[in-house]
């Protein structure tokens, strides 16, 4: 086997890496590791395309300043959500946000003691999600196809779960209406609701950015009815949309990378499909045809 060549050629914009096309081991595994480390190091793959002398390039960019700024941003304010109910949770951690987020509950409870969402908060959070399925059987194209989208959204919504639920576990908060219930900490549905927002806003935000707004606030009318029935906390809301957000921007974000890991023509060979089941579950089945 011919030995492996690589040329580097660097400049203002860009970084260009060649390699010939060869089954050797070595060479198959910095394919499938390199995505990880342009991710990993702030670098952004701009192309890859076949050339005539049979070889690969892979053409990579330095994330401009702006873009940093703006994933800096994307993941400081939802973490600081996150970190403001997590130092909430008890005076051992912060007296002052502890006796802010019981104050204001109690003024919350003086003004609207008699709210009742009557359970539309149980649809809200999903709201986003019809919305974008909707546009999509109407013909509207988004950033992703229906599949993509669909394996997002289940990835994104495992992820989300998965925090969620062990976060109520572990901090074990009652709720303000029911000193028993120990699973305050954070707020499911608000977390679920911005999880969906998030995904109708990178599908089709851009498109249509009232359709972003829109879902954004649903969602957080989603979050606002949690308060406003004494169902939860601000901060169980404040964190819940915080993790909502970031699990939908993580797994959307890591997409492209992971289908690149995926076997030639896989994707081609999946198919998802509602399922039901006798007593109200309803979810999504993944089926693949070999």
């Amino acid at each position: 086997m011919a030995k492996s060549q690589k040329t580097f050629i660097t400049g203002n914009q860009h970084v260009i890496f060649r390699a010939p096309i060869t089954t050797c081991p070595e060479v198959m595994r910095l394919r499938l590791v390199l995505p990880l480390l342009i991710l990993c190091t702030g670098l952004r793959v701009q192309a890859q395309v076949p050339v005539a002398d049979s070889a690969a390039v892979v053409i990579v960019r330095p994330l401009p300043p702006s873009s940093l700024r703006s994933v800096a941003l994307r993941i400081a304010v939802p973490s600081v959500l996150v970190g403001v109910g997590v130092l909430a949770h008890s005076p051992r951690f912060n007296q002052t946000l502890y006796e802010a987020k019981r104050e204001m509950q109690a003024e919350t409870r003086e003004i609207f003691g008699g709210f009742n969402s009557h359970g539309i908060d149980d649809y809200t959070r999903h709201v986003p999600l019809a919305v974008a399925y909707g546009l999509m059987a109407t013909g509207h194209r988004g950033e992703r196809t229906a599949l993509g989208f669909t394996l997002i959204y289940l990835a994104a919504h495992e992820l989300d779960a998965g925090v969620v639920s062990n976060l109520k576990r572990i901090t074990a908060e009652a709720r303000p209406n029911n000193a028993n219930d120990l699973t305050s900490f954070p707020s499911s549905h608000t977390s679920q609701a911005f999880l969906t927002a998030t995904l109708l806003h990178e599908q089709y935000g851009r498109q249509y950015p009232w359709v972003s707004v829109s879902g954004y606030a649903v969602a957080a009318a989603t979050g606002a009815m949690r308060v406003l029935g004494n169902k939860h906390w601000a901060t169980d809301v404040l964190a819940g949309a915080g993790i909502g957000f970031l699990s939908a921007e993580t797994v959307w974000h890591l997409y492209p990378v992971l289908t690149r890991l995926l076997p030639k023509g896989v994707a081609h060979k999946l198919l998802v499909m509602p399922t039901y089941a006798a007593g109200g579950g309803a979810g999504f089945a993944l089926a693949y045809q070999p």
